[in-house]
Order: C-alpha cells, then structure tokens, then sequence
C-alpha cells in the first residue's frame, strides 16, 4: 500500500494548482509525496474545452469587494480568500511559470496564445517538475480516516493508498460528493447554472443571430423576481448571451424548483423608458411624417429585429409615420420597453459548465479550505456549494481555493516534520 504526504482526488484545475501550490511552498528536502488521483483518462478537461477552447483563466477585476459579486453562491465566504490570492495574484503566478494572460474589453482574461493547451501545458510541466506523481482512471470509491489521522483510499481497480491530507477537488462529479457524504459532509443538493433560456415566440422566432448591446432582463419566478442588463443574443432556441446567462446563475434553484418556467420582461434598449420611447416615435413622425415606417427606425437595435417588431405587432410596414395612430405609438414603446416572454425550458451554455451546490460553506473553513469536520480533509473548486457567473470567475474560485487549500497543507506537513 503506497503512502503520501497529500492525495489530491481530482485531476482538473483545482487539483493540479492545489497539488503545485502545496509542493511550491514546501521548501524541505525531501519534497513531500503529492499524488493526483484521476478517475478517467483524461486530465483539465474543464481548461481545454473553457472559452471556445482559449480558456478564460481568470477576469480583470482585482478588486475583492467588487469580485465576489459575481458569485451568486458564496459571496461572504469568499472575500476573505479574495484578499490572499485574487485575479492579479493567477496572473503573475502564471507570468512566472513562463504564461501572459491578456483581458478582453468584458474583462475575460486568456492566455496570450488563445490556446487552453497553454495552460494545460504550464499546468502538467509544473506538476512533473516538482515531482507529483498522476494517476489516471482511478475512480476513489471508498475513503476512510483512523484514529493515527491518516486517510486510507480504495479505487474502482482495486488500488489502495495511505495519505496524511486529502484535497477532494472533483468538480461536480457524483463521486466527489459521494465521497464528501462518507465522511461526514452535508451536501447542497445540486442544481444546474449557467445555461441559456428556451422561449418560443414569433417575435423572436427568426431572428437568431441577432444580437444587442445592452438590454434589462427582469425574469419573474414564482415570487420571486431577478433583476440584470448587458448583451443577449437570439438563437434558434430562444435567448442566450451574458446577461441571460447571469440572470440563469442567481435564479438557479428557484428555476429549477420551477421546471425552468417562468416570465421574462425585456427591455431591448436597458434605460429606455416607455415615455422616452414615445418620444423617440413622436420625433420622428415630427421630423419625417412621409417616410415608410419599416425605413426608419427610431432605436438603436437592428433593422431587422425592427421590421419583426412591427409584424409582431400588426402594424402594416408601408404605413407612412404621418398615418401613425397614438395607439400603434404606444404599443410599439410598451413592446420596446417591456416585451413579455415566458421561458419553458433551459438550453445549454458550451463554453463553461457550472452545478450550483455541493458540500456545505458552513462546514468549510474559508481561511485554509480545510473541512471543520474532518481535520486533514480539504476541498477546493466547483465541489463547494459556490459558484460564479461565466467571465473566468469559476476558474478564479478554483485557483484561490486550492492554493489556500495547498498552502495551508504545505505548513501543516512542515510543522509536522520539524516536531
């Protein structure tokens, strides 16, 4: 039976930074025995396919307070963390290991190269560098601790291992939280975030593709009522686009109490009120009362969404703004300021792939990552009931939970060895 210092069960981005960070700030000689157990036969899955394949690392925000606002589900627990590593803190460590990370005008940021595989590289080259060994298609199926404080694991294949620390970093993975419960642990039952809305409505219906700046999405479930704005986009199915996606991440659990059913107002020009909407109309009808309505629209939004806009309301588009009825004017602001859509069911969102709960924040000790349950134990990542917004923020949960995690270990084993 092996035995190591730190089993780190998980072999994504948490898994591999808690695993570097611990060897990193273990200084001794010899280096402690770090194994990364892997239960398929692949490694940072998650990194290769995030952000169309260029992983979105982390997001240009290095303020604490103004980052966990991003996180519809651990915002309190993680401003302490953000004060120890936080976006500046990923992006010098991956500078050091020989990786330029670059943001983008929405404050994604990726490696220079547009490539995961650089990350993936910097990852796995650190970890070989610094001797931590990696197991693949080593599913831990059982996992027990003794009275010695030491962890002893079994996998699917039979294989057994001894471990003074365990960092379980398995994603939303069912046997990471199956192993979590083993020992103790309450789970938050988990529900999906991040996805996109179904709606079928002829506005919309042939519209995809068609995008917007900057719209106010007021999504209405049950008694409950959610409030965001930025760019959205059509598609074949519906609504999809960051501020939907957002609205989906902090509405995750009432939407799935639901059945992903609820009512959508959309403001399609976010600011815009129904009054200075009428006003726009006026304007114009004002300034060119013998032009087509269909030749000019009075909004920043596309001709094409316009000329939907008016067959959805049955308004005839050689109708000359001259012959505009008060009554058309304001149906045209009401459906402008305030279409009513009813979404029935959740698409999905490709780039980035988040489960709302896991195991419980209030048996997590925030400062180190350490379980207040079981001493040695540690979590790290999307297994912990917190989750972000998509923009890099699940992967920024991931770094600063396993480097505290990994560091706080380092110090536990060193404290260890020196008595």
């Amino acid at each position: 039976m092996q035995e190591f210092d730190l089993i780190v069960i998980g072999g994504g981005a948490a898994g591999f930074f808690g695993a570097i960070s611990c060897a990193e700030k273990c200084e001794s000689d010899p280096k402690p025995k770090i194994l990364i157990l892997e239960a398929t036969n692949r490694v940072l899955t998650k990194v290769k396919v995030s952000g169309g394949g260029r992983c979105n690392v982390t997001h240009h925000q290095f303020e604490a307070k103004l980052l966990v606002q991003n996180y519809p589900r651990g915002q309190k627990e993680l401003l302490g963390p953000f004060h120890k590593f936080q976006p500046k803190d990923t992006v010098n460590w991956f500078a050091e290991h020989g990786v330029t990370l670059k943001a983008e005008d929405d404050g994604r940021m990726f490696p220079t190269s547009n490539n995961s595989q650089t990350i993936i590289d910097c990852l796995e080259r650190t970890a070989s560098q610094l001797s931590i060994s990696l197991k693949k298609n080593s599913l831990v199926v059982d996992i027990k601790k003794n009275a010695s404080d030491l962890f002893f694991l079994e996998t699917k294949s039979g294989d057994k291992f001894i471990s003074k620390k365990i960092l379980i970093a398995t994603g939303s993975a069912p046997f990471g939280v199956k192993l979590a419960e083993i020992l103790g642990h309450n789970l938050v039952s988990p529900v999906p975030s991040l996805f996109t809305f179904e709606i079928s409505n002829p506005l919309i219906k042939e519209l995809s593709g068609t995008s917007f700046q900057n719209v106010q999405l007021d999504l209405k479930v049950g008694e409950k009522v959610f409030h965001q704005k930025g760019p959205c986009l059509i598609t074949h199915w519906g609504l999809s686009g960051p501020a939907v996606l957002k609205l989906s991440a902090f509405a995750a659990r009432e939407l799935f109490q639901t059945n992903y059913k609820a009512e959508l107002i959309v403001n399609w020009e976010q600011g815009l009120s129904f009054e200075k909407a009428i006003l726009n109309i006026e304007k114009i009808k004002k300034i060119h009362p013998k032009k087509k309505i269909v030749n000019e629209n009075p909004f920043s939004f596309s001709k094409r969404f316009w000329d939907s806009l008016l067959l959805y309301l049955n308004i005839d588009e050689n109708l000359i703004y001259a012959d505009l009825n008060k009554k058309s004017i304001m149906d045209i602001a009401k459906a402008v300021t305030a279409t009513k859509l009813f979404v029935n069911g959740k698409g999905v969102f490709k780039e980035e792939f988040v489960t709302a709960g896991g195991v419980s924040r209030e048996e997590i000790d925030f400062r180190t990552l350490e379980s207040k349950l079981v001493k040695g134990l540690y979590f790290a990542g999307e297994i912990l009931d917190v989750d972000g917004i998509t923009g890099g923020f699940n992967f920024q949960n991931a770094w600063t939970g396993s480097w505290l995690a990994g560091n706080d270990i380092a110090k536990k084993l060193l404290e260890k060895s020196s008595t």
